[in-house]
């Protein structure tokens, strides 16, 4: 065997088993479809599309990809280190509802269980409460104390260094291993790349040591066949075929592994899965793609007409605010000049129809024309806008299939189909608007079609306690396959309600605790 695991994706998932399996003596390959980016690669700002995002027919190779279905749209990352370079660093512990429930429920008391393994994802993330609070915080402030929920408002967990502003020392965290690192400026840019080498991306800490044990991370490949050697089990290994994903003339080659680990997200993994399901992985559970979760999120922006007020100063998430036992508030903000959004946007409406919420946009415009104009044309769009994200444990489910031409699409699986027009939301969004002085927008896809947006897309490779329960067993492995893992969003399997990279980061660490040393292996 060439490796003795390939790992298909360098997210939260597939970094933290590059760096524990190369810990243990394997031979580890990392394949990422995505760019390799250091910091002066990112962009200045959004509006350097390019560089911020993903479409490959457009020559565009960023770190930020849009994928759009019947019931949602996903905001998702692409590049090595996966979702933490476009992601807004913020590390919540779910509440207990999400361990006690859905598909993995009975199959562990998973809250003691992960709890040590979120303190270990913590400490390698660098976690660390936001020291500062902005103009955008103070906003949400404001709506805790009106709503009389101040204790429930804090300051977020972020994976952030901060340090002294702007001062570059040597690597904080690792004893001298991890790369360099230079305190944060509070710019607000960490959803578009910080180029301040601030943010705590897993380039720095998970990917970077699996290099230093011997991990080799092949950039701009992508995965595009899975297929079992002799044994339909793979008790023998597994032959991938890869290929470049960012060439015109694209080149293809074939590696042979003990292991295969699936980490390239939801977007990523159901769909080569579902592809493969059909050709050379047949015994995949028919659960496969079922489950499907956008973390019940809703994206409002807020635009306040305030003149001495800037609102893209800070990090992307510095606060959350629990409104209630099922439900969380955070203000996410871009650096300025990352504007680009503004013309993707609405008045924020929330009729039953799109002809009831067309009309309410008229509606909107002939009321606040200036106020309009204002946003649109005279303001700078990210100094003086958030975007609430309003998240829920209370769940619902999609399907994702794949359909005639190779794609997937999507069907409402349990309970009611995603919404943007949650009602929770829209009081809280009220009550914000009034604290900054604002006009709320959404992103016109919400108004016109009432389908949400959501940057956690979750579930569709859920644990089960068999094949008709669940795609993977409690410890990650692939039911009917040896040595086949899944390990990213896919695997998580109820509703966290709040930002889920660590719960990723935490299970992860958990999985590779079960995979015995390569030398207990084979002696």
């Amino acid at each position: 065997m060439e490796y003795d695991y390939i790992i298909v994706g360098s997210g939260f998932g597939g970094s933290v088993s590059a760096l524990r399996l190369s810990e243990k003596g394997y031979k580890v390959l990392v394949v990422e479809k995505g760019k390799w980016y250091k910091a002066k690669d990112f962009p200045k700002t959004n509006w350097n599309f390019r560089k911020w995002l993903w479409v490959p027919s457009l020559r565009f190779f960023g770190i930020m990809k849009l994928t759009f279905f019947r019931h949602v749209a996903v905001l998702s990352g692409t590049g090595v280190g996966g979702g933490s370079l476009v992601y807004a660093n913020t590390l919540p512990i779910p509440k207990s509802t999400f361990f006690k429930t859905g598909s993995w429920s009975k199959l562990h008391d998973w809250e003691n269980e992960l709890s040590p393994y979120y303190q270990k994802a913590l400490k390698m993330l660098g976690a660390t409460k936001t020291p500062k609070l902005f103009d955008a915080d103070i906003g949400l402030k404001k709506v805790a104390q009106k709503l009389g929920m101040e204790d429930k408002f804090d300051a977020t967990n972020v994976a952030i260094y901060f340090g002294e502003e702007n001062v570059t020392k040597e690597d904080p965290y690792f004893k001298g291993m991890g790369p360099e690192r230079t305190g944060c400026n509070y710019c607000g840019a960490c959803m578009t790349g910080c180029r301040n080498n601030s943010k705590n991306t897993l380039d720095k800490n998970y990917l970077h040591l699996a290099q230093k044990q011997g991990t080799k991370i092949v950039a701009e490949h992508e995965v595009y066949n899975v297929r079992p050697i002799i044994a339909e089990d793979g008790t023998n290994g597994y032959e991938i075929s890869i290929k470049t994903s960012t060439k015109l003339f694209t080149k293809r080659k074939k590696v042979k592994s003990k292991g295969v680990i699936f980490s390239g997200g939801v977007l990523g993994t159901i769909k080569l899965l579902l592809k493969l399901k059909t050709s050379s992985l047949p015994n995949i559970s028919d659960r496969l793609g079922q489950d499907i979760r956008t973390n019940n999120e809703t994206l409002v922006s807020v635009s306040s007409l305030e003149k001495d007020k800037n609102y893209s100063k800070g990090v992307a998430i510095g606060s959350i605010l629990d409104t209630d036992e099922n439900s969380h508030l955070e203000v996410v903000r871009y650096s300025e000049g990352s504007n680009a959004w503004r013309f993707l946007h609405l008045p924020y409406v929330t009729g039953s129809t799109i002809f009831s919420r067309l009309a309410m946009v008229l509606i909107s415009f002939i009321k606040s024309p200036i106020n309009y104009f204002k946003i649109y044309f005279l303001n700078s769009w990210s100094k003086k806008t958030v975007v609430l994200l309003f998240m829920q444990t209370l769940d619902s489910t999609l399907r994702f299939n794949r359909n005639i031409f190779g794609l997937m699409s999507s069907t409402v699986s349990k309970g009611k189909k995603p919404t943007p027009f949650i009602k929770e939301s829209v009081k809280l969004i009220k009550e914000y608007s009034k604290a900054v002085n604002g006009v709320s927008t959404s992103f016109a896809l919400e108004t016109l079609a009432g389908i949400p947006s959501t940057a956690h897309i979750l579930g569709g490779a859920v644990m089960g306690e068999n094949p008709s329960e669940g795609v993977i067993d409690k410890n990650n492995k692939v039911f009917g396959y040896e040595h086949l893992f899944i390990i990213d969003g896919s695997m998580i399997s109820s509703n966290p309600g709040v930002n889920p990279s660590l719960s990723i980061t935490a299970i992860a660490e958990r999985a590779m605790d079960q995979i015995p040393a390569k030398n207990e292996v084979y002696n």
